[in-house]
């Protein structure tokens, strides 16, 4: 019975996070595919939502998807998912390094990330009731369209870093 309950909970989370037009932009244009960012957030999820260590396995039922998918599945997906996370940091590593993040080219993705940081504040500071929830709504929203158009026009190559 517990394990239905985490099932159904992670998947929603899930679902809701993967529907995000937010995330929807970033995963687009992050070296994770739909597959590795869901089984790296089911890694992580699942044991916050449990409170207990969630064995591979059982998290391998966690996934979206109606097909049976093994342990050894959803090991190397995991494995794929942390590689390009770890590649991804070091290019960033890598750009610091050699300078490139004190160029002024970087400004558009410094303010956009910003904004993403503002957007999140945002939403966690939503009042649990009141007259303040439908303004805190309306900022959100004005926020996240921001952020999209913000995200869109980065992901152009022709926008980037040039």
């Amino acid at each position: 019975m517990k394990e239905m309950k985490l099932k159904d909970n992670v998947q929603a989370w899930l679902k809701k996070s993967l529907e995000d037009p937010v995330v929807k932009i970033l995963a687009k244009n992050s070296h994770l595919t739909k597959t590795q960012l869901e089984t790296l957030l089911i890694d992580v999820l699942a044991e916050n939502i449990s409170g207990k260590p969630v064995k591979y396995d059982e998290k391998a039922k966690l996934r979206l998807t109606r097909a049976k998918i093994s342990r050894g599945s959803f090991n190397r997906t995991l494995k794929q998912a942390e590689e390009n996370v770890i590649k991804s940091i070091y290019t960033v590593l890598l750009l610091g390094y050699l300078g490139i993040f004190e160029s002024t080219t970087l400004d558009p993705y410094i303010e956009t990330a910003n904004k993403l940081q503002e957007y999140i504040e945002a939403h966690k500071s939503i009042p649990g009731k009141g007259e303040q929830i439908e303004e805190q709504v309306k900022l959100l929203k004005m926020l996240r369209e921001e952020l999209e158009i913000s995200l869109k026009k980065l992901s152009n190559p022709s926008e980037g870093l040039s």
